[in-house]
């Protein structure tokens, strides 16, 4: 790739010009002699091979080609001073990205508060967010590549703060044999059916969590897969209220009536990495996580925004 021709100053240099109505304001707030802003603009004229200027009276115009290059030059001129303040602010420790897995079954629209709310306070930060399903968190928290990490699982060696259940409940589609019965639905009927369950990510020591006693089960990859199955028919699963509510509203889906163990709700928790202290912008995520946490998840849209 050949390097540029033209620099930021000389771009700023042209900017300064439109911006203030000509050469000399140009000066006087670029703390430049008048004759030196002008050679810089010919300069840049001459490497571009495109006339950007046309003298109007006593006044600097842009040309049509100069108009366009200006516009994407301001672009530009404003990424390189935000990657300027990044330099800086790394400088003063702030991370340039933090890493976060989170658990599929946790709601989404928290993350999607509290992540919008740590926009507009990042200063580039970046956020790497990463879905598994039970140890697949776990192992990715022990590995180190995550920084922060949300699972409804002690994780041995660990210290993570409390946050809100997720109820998961039993559903089947409203024709499956299971609502036929036209009863209170137990355990020896589960087993005669089959259950749809969610394959756990991790490699090392997958975990089996809840009731898994029926003789048939299918098992999928993600909890949407699960429920595409289900809303189908085909079969019966726990599910995250959260993410099924329209298939419920909809008629799609209907809870099962056990006679016991129809809901269960896991308590999740917000574990940080314990080899890497927490950088600045990783502090106020996990604040702003926890915050919309403890928001009601139906007003998790509906709250506005914190300030910056």
């Amino acid at each position: 790739m050949k390097a540029p021709r033209v620099t930021l100053d000389q771009w700023r240099t042209l900017q300064a010009v439109v911006d203030h109505g000509g050469f000399a304001q140009a000066a006087d707030v670029l703390h430049r002699s008048q004759s030196s802003v002008s050679y810089t603009v010919a300069r840049m004229q001459e490497q571009l091979g495109v006339p950007l200027l046309r003298i109007d009276g006593r006044k600097a115009v842009l040309t049509e080609a100069g108009d366009v290059l200006l516009r994407r030059s301001r672009q530009l001129v404003k990424q390189a001073s935000q990657l300027e303040d990044l330099a800086h602010h790394m400088e003063q420790g702030w991370e340039a990205e933090v890493r976060l897995v989170v658990d599929a079954a946790y709601p989404n629209a928290r993350l999607v508060r509290a992540l919008t709310a740590f926009m507009p306070q990042s200063r580039g930060c970046r956020v790497r967010l990463r879905e598994e399903v039970l140890s697949g968190v776990e192992e990715v928290i022990k590995e180190g590549t995550a920084d922060l990490a949300i699972s409804a699982l002690n994780i041995p060696g660990f210290l993570g703060a409390e946050m809100s259940t997720v109820e998961f409940v039993a559903v089947a589609h409203p024709d499956h044999p299971l609502h036929r019965l036209q009863r209170v639905v137990t355990f020896q009927d589960l087993e005669t059916q089959m259950q749809v369950v969610i394959r756990d990510s991790g490699r090392q020591q997958p975990r089996d969590i809840g009731w898994l006693g029926a003789e048939q089960r299918w098992t999928v990859g993600s909890l949407s897969t699960a429920a595409s199955f289900v809303s189908s028919g085909l079969g019966f699963a726990w599910l995250p209220r959260h993410l099924i509510e329209r298939e419920l509203k909809d008629g799609q889906l209907k809870l099962l009536p056990l006679e016991q163990g129809g809901s269960r709700n896991p308590l999740f928790y917000l574990y940080s990495n314990k080899d890497t202290p927490l950088g600045p912008a990783t502090q106020i995520l996990v604040e702003l996580i926890q915050r919309f946490d403890a928001a009601p998840l139906n007003a998790a849209f509906a709250a506005p925004l914190p300030s910056a």
